[in-house]
């Protein structure tokens, strides 16, 4: 597990985060699967190369926070156990705390060097918006009208209107061209077959239903780690109130550490919350899965309606597909400002 997986764990330890059973997908028509296996190698090479950077950007900014409150505490350290006394029986290994202050201090700084030279972020972002752009190619397909002249290869600027970020990807266009003849080939008369529009559109609303069930998760997720890290901030800050008032009558170089080190720790926690967006993140999370339940309902209406008309249902899906990628955009917006930095 990575290490801001394990930080969060421990963080949220205690906490009821409600798990729901994750939706079953329908299998996806006939006519789709041949392209489903043309995208799955390159899908599957985008979301690890995503899994990998992801879980290096957000670890290293975790550990740039509270190594620099660990960093704090060593330089007290010596004063509270006495090595610093010549008559203590330690005193000759006093310097092994700024020798390991030193340390953490240059592990942040080897973090925060590899970090942006390595671009941890951007190749984090950049794999993830290919992940995900490659794994909705087979649901777009049938939205295509493969008959329309046109210049442009990528199938997202074709039928959507996106923002900036999803311009100019290159592995999502020559992946749209490497697949388009097959695509063609399937879906030529796709619409026409009832068959189709019906295992098509259920399989579109299970496609739906699991990202709302994922973002759901990742509301509950975040607003939980919210809450936990402003509680024990809560609390941090409340001890060093007492430590400080304590200190006026007891002279003990433990409150000294206590109202040092709390009130770095309880920043530090902030400020990778901070970085981290939960709030936001949380937040745009739990929109996006009421929007969600608000298009499936509307294309399931069409079906069990009498609207069943195929350019209906194709509008439908269409709109759904554009609240994921209004998604994508906002995440995008909040994550691209926060690099890393030294705390």
């Amino acid at each position: 597990m990575a290490l801001h997986r394990n930080i969060q764990w421990l963080l949220l330890i205690g906490m009821h985060i409600e798990e729901l059973p994750a939706p079953v997908v329908p299998p996806a028509p006939a006519q789709v699967c041949a392209l489903i296996d043309a995208v799955a190698d390159s899908h599957r090479h985008f979301d690890e190369r995503a899994i990998h950077f992801g879980h290096r950007y957000r670890s290293g900014f975790w550990a740039i926070y509270l190594l620099s409150a660990i960093a704090g505490l060593f330089a007290f350290l010596p004063l509270a156990l006495a090595w610093d006394d010549p008559t203590h029986a330690l005193h000759s290994f006093a310097g092994l705390w700024a020798i390991g202050e030193v340390a953490v201090i240059g592990t942040v700084c080897v973090i925060y060097w590899q970090g942006h030279r390595r671009d941890w972020q951007g190749q984090w972002m950049r794999a993830r918006t290919t992940a995900e752009l490659s794994g909705y190619l087979p649901l777009v397909a049938p939205l295509l009208d493969f008959d329309a002249e046109t210049e442009e290869g990528n199938w997202y600027l074709r039928i959507f209107n996106p923002d900036q970020h999803l311009r100019g990807m290159e592995e999502i266009t020559a992946l749209c061209a490497r697949i388009e003849p097959i695509a063609r080939t399937r879906l030529a008369a796709a619409w026409a077959d009832t068959n189709f529009v019906g295992t098509y559109t259920a399989w579109s609303i299970g496609v739906l239903e699991q990202q709302r069930h994922y973002h759901r998760g990742i509301a509950a997720r975040h607003h939980a780690l919210h809450f936990r890290i402003h509680r024990i901030n809560t609390a941090l800050f409340g001890l060093t109130a007492i430590g400080a008032l304590l200190h006026r009558v007891i002279h003990s170089l433990w409150l000294s550490v206590i109202t040092s080190f709390f009130p770095a720790l309880g920043a530090s926690l902030h400020g990778a919350l901070a970085q981290s967006e939960a709030y936001r993140l949380g937040a745009s999370s739990e929109r996006l899965a009421a929007e969600l339940q608000g298009a499936i309902l509307r294309i399931r209406s069409l079906i069990e309606g009498a609207a069943t008309a195929p350019n209906a249902l194709k509008t439908a899906i269409q709109d759904a597909m554009g609240l994921l990628l209004d998604e994508h955009q906002d995440w995008h917006l909040l994550v691209l400002p926060h690099n890393l930095s030294l705390a």
